[in-house]
């Protein structure tokens, strides 16, 4: 998924943001689908033919939008197929639009989507269309049991607002005209324009079906957009149990388990795609002399390097290509699909005959601290007509040593501009907490001449997570907190680099805050239901804890048997010191078991514990950071299984 989300952002490169998003269910009323049902079947029971007939509709709608033109001339597509739990396949289709095409106005809005009740005088189907399949909910006061409530509001953000003009661009998203009318009743609910998800008349009248149309056209965080349609796979939290049996096992309690439902299957089976896009793009290599990636099974490691030495990668195969082709030179590496296809089985590059203008080219991403690989990957991004790794290291007649060198030759690391460069290649797809890690990287390591320039450039994409949770005007502010918690590793500040300081947001911390009287009120409750064993046990904690005498020892390792209660104890004591107004971490091998604790986190998260480990590992933890502060203030320490952990972590 991964893979595909980079590909997806390579197409956006090229294309710019996409301008519709679309969700297309399967609606098992289909004529299709019920005039294939025997005797006494229903929909449910033939998951074979369900998926057939989405697999059919989704082919004519992408026809009909990409060929016929009913939203105007489509540059590029991409689809994802999701299953509901329930089974029902849908599609997430993101569209980019020509320029003569594009979205701009809330005239060119209206023109194609629609929020609102159609008149049933004029147009019946189209009426009972929507009441049936785009009404959402209703939930709210209405029907506080509806799957979409949390916390006693709708995630959705159900009902809108009543809008007599569409806005085309509130927060990077358009509001749709809804006008104030007359409830209708549909089923046991009344219903006004409030409740209606946006729509396209034309599709929704000819595939009968729930088809959401989204204007995303403005949209600044057009990442999330893709890391959506790119989310993988279901999966649901399974809870084992046998009939009357009184053992509690958490560890076969909670399992987070992948969820295939039938129609997956069957789609599995028919080799349907599960996902899709209208351009093919092209993965190169980029890797140092000689070190070329192998796959090798063990023990077979000596032939594995003997195949690799006769085969070509891409990059080596470019080199060759150079040589021999003279009208190649003016061509970048990264453009070279577009006129040359990659032959598998001869390792070698072929002039393409036709179909280069579908074709992206993609270098993988590299990390900045894989310095000699990332400057490599820079050059290839704009040197052409390179014959060798040692031509790419020759600048003017002299042969630089690394290609960090070769890059300064070029003139190219003068100033800030790499790392704006750096900065920006990097926003293209990661995520802004990554590049936030990475902004406090480059202050900490890279000699920035202008460190206010460099957060003003590009701030935008530095904080839209923020920005998209919160507003345009505290995001920055957001944003500037967690950078400045990211640079106390590296003993830097935002007032040592002359950037605008901030309070630290509470929220920012990865901490929960607790209210002490909810936590007494919890311990006193806790402790009244505490057995003699479990009772003895919180007792001699408590007083570990609270005694500084020398002579008391600071670490327990409590055993029993599953079901004994000690996810009780540790609750009680969590309550307990909490209630005091002090600290204690909670801390479990597993993502899973680490839930079971109020405040609970992984051992490797809270303690940076390395995933490789061995007997010279050590913890990735920077003395003066928030981290190292919270160990040093806090009263006790529960590992929840901890025989689970590798030796080398303790």
């Amino acid at each position: 998924m991964q893979q595909n989300y980079q590909d997806a952002m390579a197409m956006v490169r090229k294309f710019g943001k996409p301008d519709l998003f679309l969700t297309f269910t399967c609606n098992p009323s289909w004529s299709e689908i019920l005039n294939s049902m025997e005797g006494v079947q229903r929909p449910e029971d033939r998951p074979d033919i369900i998926v057939r007939v989405f697999n059919m509709k989704l082919k004519e709608l992408l026809e009909d939008i990409c060929k016929h033109g009913i939203f105007g001339t489509v540059l590029a597509y991409i689809y994802v197929i999701e299953f509901q739990k329930r089974g029902l396949p849908h599609a997430h289709i993101l569209l980019t639009l020509d320029s003569e095409s594009k979205i701009r106005t809330k005239d060119d809005i209206d023109k194609f989507v629609s929020a609102e009740l159609p008149d049933p005088c004029t147009d019946l189907r189209l009426f009972q269309i929507v009441t049936k399949c785009m009404v959402h909910g209703p939930c709210g006061t209405i029907n506080i049991n509806s799957p979409c409530m949390r916390d006693g509001q709708c995630c959705k953000s159900f009902p809108k607002q009543f809008k007599d003009d569409t806005e085309e661009n509130v927060n990077g998203y358009p509001i749709y005209r809804r006008r104030a009318t007359e409830p209708v009743q549909v089923g046991k609910y009344s219903i006004d324009n409030r409740w209606v998800v946006p729509y396209n008349p034309w599709l929704l009248k000819k595939f009968n079906a729930h088809i959401n149309v989204e204007v995303c056209a403005s949209v600044k965080s057009v990442k999330y957009l893709y890391k959506y349609v790119y989310k993988g796979h279901d999966a649901a939290s399974v809870k084992i149990q046998k009939e009357g049996a009184l053992d509690h096992d958490e560890i076969l309690s909670f399992v987070e388990g992948r969820y295939v439902s039938a129609p997956e299957a069957m789609w599995r089976l028919n080799e349907f795609n599960l996902s899709h896009k209208s351009h093919t793009v092209v993965r190169l290599a980029v890797h140092l002399p000689q070190q070329q990636p192998i796959v090798y099974q063990d023990g077979q490691e000596a032939q594995a390097i003997e195949r690799a030495a006769l085969r070509k990668t891409t990059l080596t195969s470019w080199f060759e290509l150079n040589k021999n082709d003279p009208s190649a030179h003016n061509i970048s590496y990264s453009d070279i699909p577009q006129y040359y296809v990659f032959d598998k089985s001869t390792t070698n590059w072929k002039k393409r005959q036709r179909g280069g203008q579908n074709v992206i080219g993609r270098l993988p991403v590299v990390s900045i601290l894989d310095s000699e690989r990332y400057y490599l990957r820079m050059l290839l991004l704009r040197k052409s007509g390179a014959i060798s790794f040692d031509d790419i290291l020759t600048v003017n007649g002299l042969r630089c040593i690394t290609f960090q060198q070769a890059w300064q030759e070029y003139g190219l690391l003068r100033g800030d501009q790499q790392w704006h460069d750096a900065l920006n290649e990097a926003a293209q797809f990661q995520s802004p907490r990554q590049l936030r890690m990475l902004f406090a990287m480059i202050c900490g390591f890279g000699e920035v001449e202008d460190v206010p320039d460099l957060w003003v450039q590009h701030q935008v994409s530095l904080c839209e997570d923020f920005v998209h949770r919160y507003s345009e005007q505290t995001g920055p502010h957001y944003a500037l907190a967690d950078i400045e918690e990211l640079l106390t590793s590296y003993n830097l500040s935002l007032q040592k680099l002359h950037l605008p300081t901030v309070d630290l947001p509470a929220s920012v911390l990865e901490r929960a805050n607790f209210d002490v009287v909810e936590e007494q009120a919890k311990a006193n409750s806790y402790t009244m239901q505490l057995n003699s064993e479990q009772r003895n046990v919180v007792e001699i904690l408590l007083s570990a804890v609270y005694n500084n005498a020398a002579d008391t020892p600071k670490c327990y390792f409590l055993d029993g048997p599953a079901g004994t209660g000690k996810t009780f104890v540790y609750s009680t004591l969590l309550h307990t010191i909490r209630g005091r107004g002090d600290d204690v971490i909670p801390v479990a091998s597993t993502g899973i078991a680490a839930t079971l604790l109020i405040g609970g986190r992984t051992a490797h998260s809270v303690f940076k514990i390395p995933i490789d480990l061995n007997a010279t590992s050590t913890c990735n933890l920077k003395p003066n950071t928030k981290e190292a502060d919270m160990l040093l203030k806090t009263k006790l320490i529960v590992w929840d299984e901890a025989p689970m952990t590798h030796v080398h972590a303790f």
